[in-house]
């Protein structure tokens, strides 16, 4: 396989990785609150191993021609990103970090799992990536099969969030853990970003799909 369309599409993905959105916001959340962030960070990568899956099946061929349906799952991110800044909001004052009973770790676990896979499952960031940028790096005519051109672009997507996202979780931890009132205040201001990029977002997609009816 060639590797230049690997390391262009790698540096892209870092770069998207790197800029602060709503995986940020809901990673930093993440860290700061009780139990563990290694079930929203697994959660968060998880959802673009869904995305890599369904790219390397060919579905992305599909989706990408089929813009409207697109939209469609851009406004079920959007509306999941509401109701996810909305629920992270409610809860700043309780921010600060503390030890958790172990039945409410699992608890917890399973939910903060779940949430981060929606996070990423629908973020129209990660379909952008996905759908829009890694067709641009396939080469039809490599020795290489598209499926796997497609498969190994979409895990190196996935091995960078882990890192990314895995460093904002720990640094935000370690920063702010132990000023519960800067906790809550940053929790406060990421239930905030991803309530304003979930709202944006609504708008641009519900006008969007006014434009196509």
């Amino acid at each position: 396989m060639d590797l230049a369309p690997l390391a262009g599409f790698a540096a892209i993905a870092l770069t998207l990785s790197l800029t602060p959105g709503a995986d940020w916001a809901y990673t930093i959340a993440a860290g700061i609150r009780r139990g563990s962030p290694v079930p929203s960070v697994a959660g968060l990568c998880t959802g673009y191993l869904g995305h890599t899956l369904v790219v390397a099946a060919g579905l992305g061929v599909l989706l990408a021609g089929r813009p409207e349906l697109v939209a469609w799952l851009s406004v079920a991110g959007a509306v999941y990103l509401v109701w996810l800044g909305v629920t992270t909001t409610r809860g700043w004052q309780s921010a600060a970090y503390h030890a958790d009973p172990e039945c409410r770790v699992r608890h917890r676990a399973a939910t903060d799992f779940f949430r981060g896979l929606g996070t990423s499952g629908i973020n129209p960031k990660g379909l952008l990536l996905y759908l829009a940028v890694m067709p641009q790096f396939v080469r039809a005519g490599s020795a290489v099969p598209v499926p796997l051109q497609t498969a190994a672009m979409g895990l190196t997507h996935v091995a960078i969030s882990v890192v990314v996202y895995g460093l904002v979780a720990v640094a935000a931890r370690r920063l702010l853990s132990a000023t519960p009132r800067r906790a809550q205040f940053v929790t406060l201001a990421s239930g905030i970003i991803m309530l304003g990029f979930g709202a944006v977002l609504l708008a641009e997609q519900a006008t969007a799909l006014m434009g196509h009816a």
